[in-house]
């Protein structure tokens, strides 16, 4: 009883997601240690790139609901207000539209703020900001005026938070042009794109995951940098394989790797390609994947039309790739349903493992 208990106060104080984190660095192989690795969260990573992004640059300033004095909802900005002070991290009232247009035009007056959402779901009160002022402003003044603006925070489900704060934005964005849109997993791909996104000089929706904050990744010697960035319009190969190419962003990413996990031990081994950027979307890589291993699987937490998993299957299928597919490419997305809020409704909402991996086998015919 003692050790059963010791057990599972260690798994309540990790949390789920903790040791999903761990679980996933032992198994996919990726994150094998380096002499100079450090575990840091999905959290750390994302405060360490704002800080370093405060101290490079004076134009850098942060805005939102609670990112001061409260150090954020998620605590992803703890620490930074007793730093930098009141002009550089700022609380603002509830009110996405005024304050996201208050980042905007302070971008086009040539500061480079950070404007974060509570959830990207209340970005809606400020799509216009988003989308006709920030994203087409350097198309229309003919690139006279850019808009060097971030706009983050979580995206997508999180758990039990009901239909209207459980939506992906990435199709939503990544329809826009004018707009980069990035989505990282690791903390890896947090600190690289954060810093990126800042130092861009076009208009920046980073997707995050509440999920994913409290995660630990291995971080090496180089990522722990200060100059190290995550080129934007650039995926990742997670894991090599021949057999099939399972295409994903965010929180999924961890899904498929875990999949690829379980059917190496079927003989089958599974590409594992992490998007990081959803526009502009590197293609290529994925073609190259596809050419590899003629099967080709897309995971997303998004809902099925005009997702970013539906534009992946028609580049796809536009492109050369397209000759070398040996089975029909096959979209997992969630389910065409506003999110229901009772736990088990929710799971069977999302691509699980379980579900990646029954369509691995169908794709192959196994």
């Amino acid at each position: 009883m003692a050790a059963a208990a010791g057990a599972l106060r260690r798994l309540v104080r990790c949390g789920p997601q903790q040791g999903l984190g761990r679980r996933l660095q032992l198994r996919s192989g990726i994150h094998g240690s380096a002499p100079a690795a450090v575990q840091v969260t999905v959290r750390d990573a994302l405060n360490q790139a704002l800080d370093e992004e405060l101290e490079r640059d004076e134009r850098v300033f942060l805005l939102g609901e609670e990112v001061a004095q409260y150090d954020g909802a998620y605590k992803i900005s703890r620490g930074l207000w007793k730093k930098y002070g009141d002009k550089r991290i700022i609380d603002t009232p509830i009110s996405e539209m005024g304050f996201t247009g208050i980042a905007v035009g302070a971008a086009m007056a040539g500061l480079r703020p950070i404007c974060e959402f509570m959830t990207f779901n209340f970005s809606m009160q400020a799509i216009d900001q988003v989308i006709n002022s920030a994203g087409k402003t350097l198309y229309m003044s003919a690139g006279m005026v850019p808009v060097p603006v971030v706009f983050r925070g979580p995206n997508g489900a999180s758990a039990g938070v009901g239909a209207q704060h459980s939506q992906c934005f990435a199709a939503w964005y990544g329809h826009c042009p004018g707009l980069k849109v990035v989505s990282p997993w690791s903390s890896e791909d947090a600190k690289g794109l954060l810093k990126a996104s800042v130092r861009d000089d076009n208009p920046v929706v980073m997707l995050e995951n509440e999920l994913m904050y409290g995660v630990p990744f291995e971080m090496s010697e180089e990522v722990q940098s200060k100059d190290f960035l995550v080129p934007i319009g650039k995926a990742k190969i997670e894991r090599q394989g021949t057999h099939v190419t399972l295409v994903s962003h965010s929180r999924s990413v961890g899904h498929c790797l875990e999949a690829a996990a379980v059917l190496v031990k079927e003989g089958v081994e599974c590409e594992v390609i992490n998007l990081r950027t959803i526009r502009p979307m590197d293609v290529e890589s994925i073609e190259a994947s596809v050419v590899k291993t003629n099967h080709l699987i897309t995971v997303e937490g998004g809902w099925p039309q005009f997702g970013v998993g539906a534009e992946i299957c028609a580049r796809i299928m536009e492109g050369p790739a397209f000759n070398y597919l040996d089975a029909p490419a096959v979209r997992l997305t969630g389910a065409d349903v506003p999110m229901p809020y009772a736990k088990i409704l929710e799971e069977n909402c999302l691509p699980q493992v379980k579900d990646i991996i029954f369509a691995v086998k169908k794709v192959l015919n196994i």
